[in-house]
């Protein structure tokens, strides 16, 4: 499977963010995207997730040759400061969030399964969200995807505000999954783009650009994927 973006572009008044991007990613594959403070990021994400209206252009799903509509219930757009009702307990909420999903889940679990994967403390189950960390919040963030398998997931920086064990134990997660989905995340951070992503992508002036796997392993990385994205100064 893979999530094919043709000629899609988008303009904030008169700037032009994404200029007829052409992008395809495989489902089994990490790709980290890379870019500047305001390159687009988000918006890119936005749009495949259709929280944001397209000007131009087109996303879908393309499977065993067959064209298949992108439709919202396809993915999971994970945010960089999640949004989630402070008022109700991890526990509460991921049982609200079964609840409601219940149509598009297949292969449930009991809720103790996914605060097991994201090893989340038992003693933090049963405290109000409004308490939590931001990694902690993410960690909430992860089972929803895990509940509903989506084909395609994105994650808007995932790691950034988790320690480095948590982000070890997240790390390892997301590989575990891959092989089911198409995962596209945002960072600043090279290291963890060099360390969990199979494939690196530069959103620069509008347009993706794939970086050569020669790269990733090259003693000068860093170096090079900064030199990458000054270019587009």
């Amino acid at each position: 499977m893979q999530l094919v973006i043709e000629s899609l572009s988008k303009k904030f008044e008169e700037k032009s963010v994404l200029n007829e991007l052409d992008a395809r990613f495989d489902q089994g594959i990490i790709y980290a995207l890379l870019g500047r403070n305001g390159a687009g990021k988000t918006t890119l994400f936005s749009l495949i997730a259709k929280e944001l209206k397209k000007d131009s252009g087109e996303v879908y799903l393309l499977e065993n040759g067959e064209k298949i509509n992108l439709e919202s219930k396809y993915v999971f757009f994970m945010l960089a400061e999640p949004e989630l009702p402070r008022f109700l307990t991890a526990r509460e909420f991921i049982k609200f969030f079964i609840d409601v999903n219940k149509e598009r889940i297949a292969d449930l679990h009991d809720t103790d399964y996914y605060f097991d994967l994201v090893k989340f403390d038992e003693e933090d189950k049963d405290r109000l969200i409004q308490g939590y960390s931001t990694g902690m919040r993410n960690k909430i963030q992860m089972m929803m995807f895990l509940i509903l398998k989506p084909r395609v997931i994105l994650m808007d920086e995932p790691l950034n505000s988790l320690d480095v064990v948590v982000q070890k134990e997240m790390k390892d997660l997301i590989k575990s999954i891959k092989n089911d989905h198409i995962i596209i995340f945002s960072t600043h951070i090279l290291d963890l783009a060099k360390d969990i992503s199979d494939e690196i992508v530069l959103l620069h002036k509008g347009q993706i650009e794939e970086v050569d796997r020669e790269i990733k392993n090259n003693p000068d990385f860093e170096d090079r994927i900064i030199s990458l994205l000054q270019a587009e100064a």
